[in-house]
């Protein structure tokens, strides 16, 4: 009888969490829809604050926080939540279109040596989707590779059994391409090596001192990759490869 009324205990209180979390993203959007920026963000923070504590993340939220954000005046912020959104949802449209947008205001321009455009392909097609999505896909092609094996194995019309072996060549490609796939989102999402830069302005020096030779400055907004650190320095790279030391207060990573 003990056990029933723990187990009823806990479903009640994960139920009211869940009501109270949903209740929290409705007052959240309701201030948005009523230009109570600074309203929203609290309450946004709120629920990425508590599923961050149980362990989840909802592209959802990062991408509504970032609009409040944006329409906060604040770009660093609100970049930095897109850019999050846009890790746990690669394929969403409007994410891309609004990071884009947002990415307008600041004040770096990076140029970017031009990538393979196989390699831009590849990724453009990765991204279509998350990885969760990737591995459905996956399982669904690894059963369509094993009806082409026992068609091949089984049926005895020649053309039947060319059809499927030739079938199953590409399906298993498509297979392996799609867990290749799958394990690159997962591996970004787990170890992020990215991030933003939210100080106004970003000393990048020669070596982790600061009596060392400043190399350049960046801004507020402008992604980073994430090396190495060292004590309270971290090493950071931007897009066109230059690569120098910065505080880690100056960067968030993503």
């Amino acid at each position: 009888m003990q056990t029933i009324k723990n187990t009823l205990t806990l479903v009640l209180l994960f139920f009211a969490t869940v009501s109270s979390a949903q209740s929290t993203v409705e007052t959240a959007s309701e201030a948005y829809r009523s230009e109570d920026y600074k309203r929203s963000i609290q309450l946004y923070e709120q629920v990425v604050a508590q599923q961050l504590s149980e362990g989840k993340e909802s592209a959802e939220i990062y991408y509504n926080l970032g609009n409040a954000y944006f329409r906060n005046g604040e770009t660093a912020k609100a970049i930095l939540n897109y850019e999050r959104a846009l890790l746990l949802n690669p394929g969403d449209s409007d994410i891309r279109h609004n990071l884009r947008f947002a990415r307008t205001r600041i004040e770096d321009k990076i140029d970017t040596s031009e990538s393979f455009f196989l390699t831009t392909w590849v990724n453009s097609f990765k991204n279509l989707f998350n990885s969760n999505t990737w591995a459905t896909i996956a399982i669904a092609l690894f059963i369509a590779f094993l009806s082409c094996i026992a068609t091949f194995l089984f049926v005895r019309k020649v053309w039947i059994k060319k059809t499927a072996f030739y079938t199953g060549i590409v399906i298993f490609a498509l297979l392996l391409l799609s867990n290749v796939f799958a394990f690159s989102q997962k591996n970004n999402r787990i170890h992020r090596n990215t991030g933003i830069v939210m100080a106004a302005s970003a000393s990048i020096m020669a070596s982790p001192d600061a009596n060392s030779q400043e190399l350049f400055r960046l801004h507020e907004g402008t992604k980073v990759k994430l090396n190495k650190t060292d004590g309270n320095w971290i090493e950071i790279e931007i897009a066109n490869g230059s690569v120098g030391w910065t505080s880690k207060e100056n960067v968030e990573v993503i």
